[in-house]
């Protein structure tokens, strides 16, 4: 027992041990998918348009910048199987792991999950239809688009914009 601002604290073995397995049960599930601090939000980048031009491909300005989409079947990265992981193309935050990765047959690249604070989402009423758009944390780039019809375990599924993203692999 200790005094702690005028208030007795007792931390026995239960709790203790308690906390051991939440703080294990934590890791298990977060083990190798790079994330920021707990609670911490990516710092934001801000860029003039003309900034932005000059980093960007014009089909990767065109969708993070103009909210574009690209061709489906045109990007080399919804066929991209290795292990590694997904970042956003404007500013490079980890954005997804390859693990979560599916084959969508949509024609983009497809994911279950995103990354712990990598992403926004908007309601976005573009084409007469609701939808979720989805940005980087970031840079406020867009991303793509999610939707309710994906695999387990969440049932969504994240369809991205390939030229949005870069692709590093894991170190073997």
């Amino acid at each position: 027992m200790h005094e702690l601002n005028g208030m007795t604290q007792h931390v026995d073995r239960r709790t203790l041990l308690r906390a051991s397995a939440l703080a294990g049960a934590f890791l298990a599930v977060s083990s190798g998918l790079p994330s920021l601090a707990a609670g911490a939000s990516p710092a934001k980048l801000r860029l003039s348009d003309a900034e932005w031009r000059k980093r960007l491909s014009p089909a990767a300005y065109r969708v993070l910048r103009r909210d574009g989409t690209e061709q489906p079947g045109s990007s080399p990265l919804d066929a991209e199987h290795r292990a590694g992981r997904f970042s956003c193309a404007g500013c490079a935050l980890p954005l997804f792991s390859s693990r979560t990765k599916f084959d969508s047959g949509t024609g983009w690249p497809s994911f279950w999950t995103h990354l712990p604070d990598a992403i926004t989402k908007r309601e976005d009423r573009v084409l007469l239809m609701t939808r979720t758009e989805v940005r980087c944390a970031r840079c406020d780039g867009h991303l793509g688009h999610v939707f309710n019809d994906g695999p387990r375990p969440t049932g969504l599924r994240y369809c991205m914009n390939g030229v949005a993203m870069r692709f590093t692999p894991a170190r073997a």
